[in-house]
């Protein structure tokens, strides 16, 4: 019996308008989305995210700014955002608070000239030609390293796995590096009779340290850059920055980046991959290199007076923002994809790759202070009290 080719259809075979309506929105959803990721990518990231989940509790203002808590002070006073809290040197020491205030810990003692280094987990404070050096991470001091009267530090640096790179002066030598693992204990010590030792950095795989020396040559000061595997005492090569003197250090990826007073020196570990960006008649205002990939440098036409201009860098010494300055920068910063720039009437915050302010506040309270976390979020404070202020 042959089947009845005018017999109804099979309804369990129609196609279904209500889950094709579904799918075709959903479709719509995603395709939108996709467009507005693009458009807004410099507003919709995975670091906004971060910031809501991180901070999802936190009290805000409409502006975004969070409660302030008070802080000790203190001349000669710096700030760095670490680890979801607030690490501090001034001349009367080191203390690292909560976000709320609670002090986490503190060294309460006189530094002459007290600076504060920090990479994305450990901040360290120290007393440049004395002999205190205190290390701070996850809301606790983790060590204290001070060292005899006999050593005079000039330079502490540390990485992201918690690695130090100490640099200092010590009887007999014109310089040493002293390289600390994680747990604070000594890996290789590079002592130096015949150059100066004027900074170092380990490497963020912890395998090399790189190390800036200055001597003079034809009556003037001339400098290298070496690099030492950190279970050798010999280096594995070097470059030549000729009479650059090293006021900076970053060791990223297996880049270094060396400022001077006239020029910026990126290369990499082999020393076979060298790029110089020169300020020409340019004078250097300030520098911050802790971006990813990227260095912040601040410049004016004159030796005396304000910056007058704002540079990005990329890895390979090119400028790829330029932004002029009108008014007074009182603080700078750079993290992560970010940079910022606080005056006495705003703070605006940049990404490396937009050409248009990615967050600005039109009031920052009288902040005259401000370090950048890597997620966007800004920490602002001024002589008395400190808070978050979280892009909207």
């Amino acid at each position: 019996m042959t089947a009845d080719k005018h017999a109804a259809p099979d309804k369990g075979k129609k196609p279904n308008i209500v889950f094709r309506l579904l799918a075709f929105l959903v479709t719509a959803a995603l395709v939108l989305g996709a467009l507005a990721l693009v458009v807004y990518r410099d507003r919709f990231n995975l670091d906004a995210l971060k910031r809501y989940l991180t901070y999802r509790t936190m009290e805000t203002t409409e502006t975004g700014q969070a409660v302030p808590f008070t802080h000790a002070g203190g001349s000669k006073m710096s700030l760095s955002y670490l680890d979801g809290g607030v690490l501090m040197s001034s001349a009367t020491g080191a203390r690292y608070y909560a976000l709320d205030g609670e002090l986490y810990a503190e060294e309460v003692l006189p530094l002459d000239n007290p600076v504060l280094v920090d990479s994305d987990t450990t901040g360290v404070v120290y007393d440049a030609g004395g002999q205190s050096l205190f290390v701070f991470e996850q809301g606790r001091e983790s060590s204290d390293l001070s060292l005899d009267g006999t050593i005079n530090l000039l330079s502490v640096r540390p990485n992201d796995s918690g690695w130090l790179a100490v640099t200092a002066q010590q009887s007999g030598y014109k310089g040493a590096v002293t390289v600390y693992s994680a747990a604070h204990d000594p890996v290789i010590t590079i002592s130096l009779s015949s150059t100066f030792v004027v900074d170092a950095a380990v490497s963020p795989d912890c395998k090399t340290v790189a190390v800036v020396t200055m001597d003079q040559q034809g009556g003037s000061f001339y400098s290298r850059l070496l690099f030492y595997p950190v279970d050798q005492t010999e280096p594995s090569a070097q470059v030549e920055l000729g009479n650059l003197v090293c006021l900076d250090l970053e060791y990223e990826g297996d880049r270094v980046w060396v400022l001077g007073e006239d020029a910026l020196v990126i290369t990499d570990e082999a020393g076979e991959n060298t790029h110089t960006y020169d300020l020409g008649r340019y004078y250097l205002k300030g520098c911050d290199l802790g971006g990813d990939g990227f260095a912040l440098l601040l410049t004016g036409r004159y030796r005396a007076g304000s910056a007058t201009q704002a540079l990005i860098l990329d890895s390979e010494g090119q400028i790829v923002q330029t932004l002029d300055l009108s008014g007074q920068v009182l603080d700078y910063s750079a993290a992560g994809n970010y940079w910022a720039l606080l005056t006495g009437s705003e703070l605006t915050i940049y990404t490396s790759t937009g050409a248009e302010p990615y967050a600005q506040l039109s009031d920052p309270q009288g902040a005259r202070y401000a370090d950048l976390a890597s997620d966007g979020s800004a920490l602002l404070a001024d002589n008395q009290q400190a808070w978050l202020y979280l892009p909207n």
